[in-house]
């Protein structure tokens, strides 16, 4: 489902022109993880995509040949992986996953990915 924001103009595809097609693929394989659990929505952003249940879930940065998955969490989140987190209050985490192939979206990045859409609806 590819969303334009009139107010922005700004398109899902726009985010993936220029980039490897790997970026392609990797959010596609996240996109149909997270559409396994219900209802998602696209929004495009001026620099990110957000996946909406209720309310955001997951922010998507597109770059030349990875993308950056920011998810939400009650508590914070422990990994390698994870290369920058912020509390955005008492009980929310945003952290931020590089994302490098469709491989890397395995059982630990999926459960992060989940807590963030159960707490989003």
């Amino acid at each position: 489902m590819n969303q334009i924001n009139s107010t922005t103009a700004h398109s899902i595809e726009s985010h993936f022109n220029g980039k490897d097609p790997v970026v392609r693929k990797v959010y596609d394989a996240i996109l149909k993880v997270a559409k396994a659990w219900g209802p998602v929505s696209e929004e495009a952003k001026k620099t990110s995509i957000h996946l909406v249940r209720k309310s955001a879930f997951a922010g998507v940065a597109t770059r030349k040949a990875y993308l950056i998955l920011t998810v939400k969490s009650k508590t914070e989140l422990e990994s390698e992986r994870i290369f920058r987190r912020e509390q955005a209050s008492s009980s929310r985490w945003h952290s931020e996953i590089k994302v490098e192939s469709p491989s890397a979206v395995d059982g630990e990045l999926k459960t992060w990915l989940r807590n963030s859409f159960d707490i989003s609806g």
